[in-house]
């Protein structure tokens, strides 16, 4: 095969189609023709490789280690790339399936045009891309805005040296400390309220006056949850701590350089909202934030964090709304949201799966009233926006709003009998997360459970083979499996076939390494933190899952910007070649480590 038409083949190959002519003369020069039978293995997982290789003629197999087929490649596909930016190892095998011409890319050659062609990087590497975004409040990290060195003061100092304290510092709060160990917080308003207002002593102990255990932020949260907590508890301090220490402060004033976002104003007028008719104007603005937020290129799990708080904002103000009408509750009580609220997952599109944890010390008699307010915060939730669950996992359904003795039989019955009913509720009942109430009820229970769970290999095996039952859509000849008839033919699904098999993933992972965290992202992170997964696998799944989730919100966005409602449905022909590609190799991805889990981990179907 000549030069020239090397090159006259490569001009209409992305990213080669980029080069300058001298350029893809150069490269041109250094490809080598390999030519291959039908049934031939071109390399072997594990095998170092030795370039990238471009099909020019014929079609290749990708195989997974299992031996399970995950794609068919015909021209112009490349394949080998995930080994060269993992290693140099192949972590798959590939074989012609009938008489096959490849061009194939030397693996040195490779690694300098990713270093030195931004199309060939951006092409090859599935990671996001380094793009700029001017600061914004809402997704810093706490620990870039608070005040890095907190003035404090012991509980048994007095009150006039407190005071004295805060003029010579220019500060309008003090954490309290003894021992290191933080107990409460005062402001300037307690030295009003609590001092001045009624003539105590100012030799009196400052702890007497203190906020104790006020609501606190870790370094790591964003700058959205110090906007929300601010303006929905109306409180102008944060305490910030890592374990028991006071790290930090965050205050109104650390916040003027910055300017909130929509979605800090959304999250403000859904905790005023005195009806629900005024809730339902706010979550109606959700899918122009969306589509801001989308347009900002802020990372997936940021716009699906700030969408999901509004929804937490709504949830507690329809329970603040249901006590208002039908009195204190008789017993303590918790809310908690399941399914995507519960993993702060939501999209432009969300229903509701929640439940009620009671105490203990409920009675028969006490039922009716909280029958009540599930009734009052679910029919709530779908007015605004947030639509019935079709299978009736809500806290409105009896069997959803027990105490936690019955709470805690149910997680035990679905771990001794894991039948598809059980693994289906443990499923999505393992994505709880505390929304409102007295959260001391879930967590004795979490870990309980968790712990009990992780121990019955049994029902591990079940739960893995609950989270192979959603695959992603390869297809073998035009790349994706599409939807065949109905509405959405010829779309894909990116819920149900894009992010939920990573979603049960994580969950699968969380469970084997007992880990807490309900965010289907940190379990990855988590995951290969605690050596669950390998960390190429943890890295792979995890780009794969970005790649992934942003184009759902890509397409969601790009549907509510042309005056449409937003979904999860996508016709692959909406996507540029270079998306296409990059989506097909997620998916590939997240099958092989579905595969990799059913193969290592006994499941069963």
């Amino acid at each position: 095969m000549t030069q020239a038409a090397i090159i006259s083949f490569l001009e209409t190959v992305h990213p080669y189609d980029t080069l300058s002519k001298d350029d893809l003369a150069q490269v041109a020069g250094v490809f080598v023709r390999r030519e291959f039978a039908a049934g031939e293995e071109i390399y072997h997982t594990g095998e170092a490789l030795a370039g990238l290789f471009l099909v020019k003629r014929g079609s290749v197999e990708v195989l997974e280690p299992s031996g399970g087929l995950v794609s068919l490649l015909g021209p112009r596909n490349s394949f080998g790339e995930r080994g060269l930016m993992r290693g140099g190892l192949a972590v798959t095998t590939t074989r012609a399936t009938e008489t096959t011409v490849t061009l194939m890319l030397p693996t040195a050659e490779f690694h300098r045009l990713i270093a030195n062609s931004p199309a060939f990087a951006r092409f090859f590497s599935r990671g996001r891309g380094a793009e700029a975004r001017g600061p914004d409040l809402t997704t810093q990290k706490v620990a870039d805005l608070m005040a890095r060195k907190p003035v404090t003061l012991d509980p048994d100092s007095s009150i006039r040296t407190a005071a004295a304290k805060m003029r010579d510092h220019h500060v309008s709060s003090l954490g309290i400390v003894e021992d290191d160990v933080f107990l409460g917080i005062v402001t300037t308003r307690d030295m009003t309220n609590k001092v001045m207002a009624i003539g105590l002593d100012p030799s009196s102990p400052v702890g007497g006056i203190m906020t104790r255990d006020p609501v606190t932020l870790r370094p790591d949260d964003l700058g959205s949850d110090i906007l929300h907590i601010m303006l929905e508890r109306r409180i102008g301090h944060l305490p910030v701590v890592e374990g028991t220490r006071l790290v930090g402060m965050v205050t109104q004033t650390d916040l003027t350089r910055f300017q909130a976002v929509s979605s800090a104003s959304l999250v403000r007028d859904a905790a005023m909202a005195e009806t629900v008719d005024e809730m339902a104007g706010v979550t109606a603005r959700i899918p122009a934030l969306l589509a801001q937020l989308v347009g900002s290129k802020n990372p997936h799990e940021v716009v699906t964090r700030l969408i999901t708080d509004i929804a937490d904002t709504v949830t507690r103000r329809l329970l603040k709304l249901a006590e208002a009408e039908l009195g204190p509750p008789p017993v303590p009580y918790l809310w908690l949201a399941c399914g995507s609220q519960g993993r702060q997952e939501q999209t432009g599109v969300s229903d509701q799966d929640n439940c009620i944890m009671l105490d203990d010390a409920v009675t028969p008699d006490d039922m009716p009233y909280f029958a009540a307010l599930a009734k009052f915060v679910s029919d709530g939730l779908d007015t605004v926006g947030y639509f019935y669950c079709p299978g009736d996992m809500m806290a409105s359904n009896p069997q959803w709003c027990q105490p936690v003795r019955v709470w805690r039989e149910y997680f035990r019955k679905w771990v001794a009998q894991p039948d598809p009913k059980a693994q289906m509720l443990a499923s999505v009942m393992f994505d709880q997360r505390p929304i409102g109430g007295a959260v001391r009820l879930f967590h004795d229970l979490e870990g309980e459970t968790l712990e009990m769970a992780a121990r019955n290999s049994i029902f591990v095996a079940h739960m893995i083979a609950n989270s192979l039952t959603h695959s992603p859509p390869l297809g073998l000849l035009r790349g994706f499996a599409t939807i065949r008839s109905g509405e959405y033919k010829n779309h894909i699904d990116l819920k149900h076939s894009g992010v939920v098999p990573v979603a049960d993933l994580g969950r699968v992972y969380a469970l084997i390494g007992k880990l807490t965290a309900v965010n289907t992202r940190a379990r990855l992170v988590a995951a290969e933190e605690a050596g669950v997964i390998s960390t190429s696998g943890a890295r792979d799944l995890i780009e794969a899952y970005d790649k992934i989730a942003e184009i759902r919100l890509e397409n969601q966005a790009r549907l509510i910007r042309s005056g449409r409602k937003p979904d999860n449905f996508m016709a692959p022909s909406d996507l540029s070649d270079f998306e296409r590609s990059h989506l097909r190799d997620a998916f590939v991805v997240v099958r092989t480590m579905q595969s990799a889990i059913g193969q290592s981990r006994g499941a069963r179907s």
